[in-house]
């Protein structure tokens, strides 16, 4: 494997690789030179029978084009169709961080990514057509290449301010990875937007420690990387056979936005209806309907209705259903598993077959097929 060992990504599509290679039997690996970032210079001499790289860079791509060995690709950062493939559904990626936004009713969008990289367009056109088709509109920056001096990173800042400044708040941004997006959080502080009350920022790679370690926490797109793992090992066995790779990337659906603070937070700028939402959110795991919201403003319930549904799209008794929904998802999906009962009660349920009715209805699938998909290991092939 000429892996860097340093990346996120890589450490988690290996037990993918692994559970492949324990399937398939009498596959041995080897991980040299003893460094981080191994060069695929020392592949040429390398005895061995295939290999797993990252491509980085066109000079990667000269030399896995002129290796004798059968390799397999598992980055997204330069495309060639020479050169099998298997890598994140990029695209994807940027629609589900859409749709996230979206939810927050946010109208207004922004994507910061890293000029010249594959899969950082790629997010890039995935994010803009999903806001595109929702009627809204995006304004994209391609900055400058990976920032690695204290030089790049003054000129990423300056950059970003200047890309900022214009927007008009609130505005949901996607960064095309973490770190991407702890730069747009430190940017914003630096000339007084708040996070996320004026902008609102999702990331990608889901990366532990730029997510966590970031104030706010970091949204993030949280990718599919064991099963990137197994399918990578998957076609090097088929290349291992002799058969040939198609010139498309096999492309695999990224896993889930894992919610934090950098989004917590709805884009209402009606300013009554503002209020009354976030005492529906203070008290989502209460059970009340319609009227509960009556008394917290001197609105009649049909300028209520009115209001409601120019603010954020729908009636009162509609938008409570989908936050209560929103909240059930992210109970289902913890580590800590609650009974379907516990988290009905939770999320303002009055009984768990109306949590049922209300859940199914909304995300087409029943309380325990969506905590079933999101938890089962993902290489069970």
């Amino acid at each position: 494997m000429a892996l860097p060992l340093d990346v996120v990504f890589v450490e988690r599509l290996l037990p993918g690789i692994l559970d492949f290679a324990r399937n398939q039997g009498g596959w041995v690996f080897t991980q040299i030179p003893e460094r981080l970032t191994p060069s695929f210079e020392w592949l040429r001499n390398w005895e061995g029978d295939g290999a797993f790289v990252l491509i980085g860079s066109q000079a990667d791509v000269k030399v896995a084009r002129s290796l004798d060995i059968p390799i397999v690709n598992v980055g997204g950062y330069v495309r060639d169709e020479r050169i099998p493939t298997v890598t994140l559904d990029q695209q994807m990626v940027g629609r589900l961080a859409a749709e996230h936004l979206l939810a927050r009713r946010f109208r207004r969008f922004g994507y910061y990514g890293v000029r010249g990289l594959w899969y950082s367009e790629q997010r890039r056109i995935g994010f803009e057509s999903a806001i595109r088709e929702a009627g809204y509109v995006c304004s994209s920056i391609g900055g400058t290449t990976l920032a690695r001096s204290a030089r790049d990173l003054r000129r990423v800042a300056g950059e970003l301010t200047r890309w900022l400044r214009p927007l008009q708040p609130p505005v949901g941004i996607l960064a095309s990875w973490d770190l991407r997006a702890q730069m747009l959080s430190e940017a914003c502080r630096m000339i007084g937007l708040r996070v996320p009350e004026d902008v609102a920022i999702i990331g990608v790679d889901n990366d532990p420690i730029a997510c966590e370690f970031c104030i706010p926490q970091l949204s993030s797109v949280s990718r599919n990387d064991r099963e990137l793992g197994w399918q990578a090992a998957s076609l090097l066995s088929q290349l291992l056979e002799g058969k040939r790779a198609s010139k498309l990337p096999i492309l695999i659906p990224p896993d889930r936005v894992v919610a934090r603070q950098s989004t917590d937070v709805l884009a209402i700028e009606d300013a009554e209806i503002a209020t009354i939402v976030q005492q529906i959110r203070d008290h989502l795991n209460q059970v009340f309907g319609v009227e509960r919201m009556l008394p917290l403003s001197i609105l009649s319930r049909r300028q209520l209705e009115q209001r409601f549904r120019r603010s954020v799209g729908s009636s009162p008794y509609a938008f409570l259903n989908e936050l209560r929904v929103e909240r059930a998802k992210m109970l289902l999906t913890e580590s800590r598993k609650r009974t379907l009962t516990r988290i009905a009660s939770e999320c303002g349920f009055s009984e768990l077959r109306r949590f049922r009715t209300v859940f199914s209805r909304l995300t087409k699938v029943s309380p325990g097929e969506y905590r079933r998909n999101h938890l089962k290991p993902t290489t069970n092939h």
